[in-house]
């Protein structure tokens, strides 16, 4: 039903197409990188079955690390 209105949007007023098209492209983005960030390894989906999976990584797993060099004094 919202599709169909969508549509008929468009047909009507053809400058929404390009808008229409760069939403959907930033929705598909984020629903990805939602995606990407729920399957790493520091995400615990299942805590019966592995309660601490990141003690399963590998002693030379590269971990991101970053340091704040900033100085906060006035």
């Amino acid at each position: 039903m919202i599709f169909r209105t969508v549509v008929a949007q468009a047909k009507k007023y053809p400058g929404l197409i390009p808008q229409l098209f760069f939403i959907c492209l930033g929705l598909g983005g984020a629903s990805l990188y939602l995606l990407r960030l729920a399957r790493s390894p520091y995400v615990v989906w299942n805590r019966t079955k592995d309660p601490e999976p990141w003690n399963n990584l590998d002693p030379t797993y590269q971990y991101k690390v970053t340091e704040c060099t900033c100085s906060l004094s006035l």
